[in-house]
């Protein structure tokens, strides 16, 4: 179902994949990208751009120092203390070590409360705010710039993108995780000074062995998808310092007999001429911890609980009508039901629990993702009387509309009906720098204090003007464990 439903319109969009292989004698697509990532220059960023940046690198911190107290971060500490490492790098909550290590850490916590972005296309989806653990690894272990942490992001996210945009990596059975080894492969090519041709080699390296299945994403879910990004950046950071040696990569990454090209059996042809570094400001945030596909139908949810204010336990039934992919990956189908979530990796990755929790407790945040939280009767129980289905409509909108609509029917027949095609985070509702700000103080404020939360604001906003070693030192002043409440309510 899911590629016939799915895949096949997508693919046929962009015509049959009639070549394989580029053109004889063409230039290899990893010398075009390193070439793109050596011409890349901060004085080309506009303002615009530049504010989107310094918003990303504040809501990819919140989503970091949020996932603090998780079970991960926890036994990844452990793991460090058992292997040591060369204490370069300021792992957030406190610590150091190896920058590789640093760079698994950081990007786990990025990517453990599911609050991060997001950049949707007609080819798929992936998180480049994932990129943000190894670059800063990257920018701190050669003491550069907070100026040219931000260009090095900038690349990072152009480079993810542009892959993501054409090549449709998750309905092929694959992870969003392969592009983000070029990218931060790119990224740390850049901060580390390496030439044009050793920067391709980096790209070549981190690519080759990082194909990641998107079984990561299927029922009973694991840990490791929310490690798998971080497992790729930190290896992509270790390969690039590698090339750095002078350690070489197939260069025939994309057109080679048994490349990229050949995987997804089409010819992957991006313009890497084009100087643009403006991917930054066409990704979608979220206020709840959810996958994006569940954004729009909790704010559904939320606004007819507000709207009509009755008992949760007086819903009889709620029917979920959503786009496809929606369904098939957290709804119960191709990926797996969704009846007996037990885990927070379960949990964000389900609607059923997700509209649950958002009837129950009136928000989605790092607290509905606690074990307490989720193997609670009364959603368990609510759970239950949750259908998800598919809706054509919502799906031939998709991606460009995330619709859903929500109906609510209580036990005395009160019935009511809720329909959405955007959210407030999405590309036409962006989130404005105050509201980063608002949603960075609701997820950090057990881990830090006031002061502490606004000198790292203030640090943000000043990101090009300081080194980036001044941020990462307030970063390792954050607590490793919540000291206070929460006091703030969420966005």
């Amino acid at each position: 179902m899911l590629q016939q439903e799915i895949d096949q319109p997508i693919i046929g969009a962009w015509g049959p994949a009639e070549s394989r292989s580029s053109s004889p004698g063409a230039e290899p697509a990893v010398k075009q990208i390193a070439r793109f990532v050596s011409r890349a220059d901060f004085g080309s960023i506009g303002g615009d751009t530049k504010l989107a940046l310094k918003r990303t690198v504040l809501d990819t911190i919140a989503c970091a120092v949020a996932a603090l107290g998780g079970e991960p971060a926890k036994m990844l500490r452990e793991q460090f203390k058992e292997y040591g490492g060369n204490a370069l790098c300021t792992l957030i909550g406190g610590g150091r070590t190896s920058p590789d290590q640093a760079a698994l850490l950081n990007s786990v916590l990025v990517r453990y409360v599911d609050i991060l972005d997001t950049y949707m296309s007609p080819g798929g989806l992936c998180h480049p705010s994932d990129n943000f653990g190894a670059v800063l690894a990257a920018a701190e272990m050669s003491n550069r710039s907070g100026r040219d942490f931000l260009l090095a992001l900038a690349i990072a996210y152009e480079v993810q993108c542009r892959f993501t945009e054409v090549v449709p990596v998750m309905f092929r059975g694959l992870n969003h995780a392969l592009q983000l080894s070029m990218s931060v492969a790119a990224a740390a090519s850049r901060l580390l000074d390496l030439t044009p041709d050793q920067t391709a080699n980096a790209i070549a390296i981190a690519a080759a062995d990082n194909v990641s299945l998107a079984v990561v994403h299927v029922e009973p879910v694991s840990h490791w998808k929310g490690i798998s990004p971080g497992w790729t950046g930190m290896r992509a950071l270790y390969g690039t310092s590698m090339a750095k040696k002078g350690f070489t990569g197939p260069l025939g990454l994309f057109e080679g007999p048994n490349g990229l090209n050949r995987l997804f059996d089409q010819t992957i042809s991006i313009d890497w001429t084009n100087p643009g570094l403006g991917a930054s400001r066409k990704t979608v945030f979220k206020k709840y911890s959810a996958l994006v596909h569940g954004q729009p139908v909790i704010e559904t949810v939320l606004a007819l609980r507000s709207q009509h204010r009755f008992n949760p336990e007086d819903v009889a039934e709620v029917v979920a009508e959503v786009f496809q992919f929606a369904y098939e990956i957290a709804g119960g189908g191709h990926f797996g039901s969704k009846d007996r979530p037990q885990t927070k990796e379960q949990a964000d990755y389900n609607l059923k629990y997700l509209i649950s929790a958002a009837l129950l407790d009136g928000e989605v945040g790092p607290a509905q993702l606690e074990a307490d939280r989720i193997l609670r009767t009364d959603a368990q129980q609510l759970l239950q009387r949750v259908t998800v289905k598919p809706c054509d409509e919502f799906t031939r909108r998709y991606p460009q509309q995330l619709g859903c609509r929500i109906t609510i029917k209580l036990r005395d027949g009160g019935t009511f009906t809720r329909e959405q095609t955007d959210f407030e985070g999405s590309a036409t509702q962006p989130l404005s720098w105050e509201r980063v700000v608002e949603k960075f103080h609701w997820l950090c404020e057990p881990f830090a204090g006031d002061l502490l939360r606004d000198q790292i604001v203030s640090a943000i906003a000043h990101l090009d003007e300081i080194q980036t070693t001044e941020l990462t030192a307030l970063l390792g002043r954050v607590r490793p464990e919540a000291f206070q409440p929460r006091t703030r309510k969420s966005l």
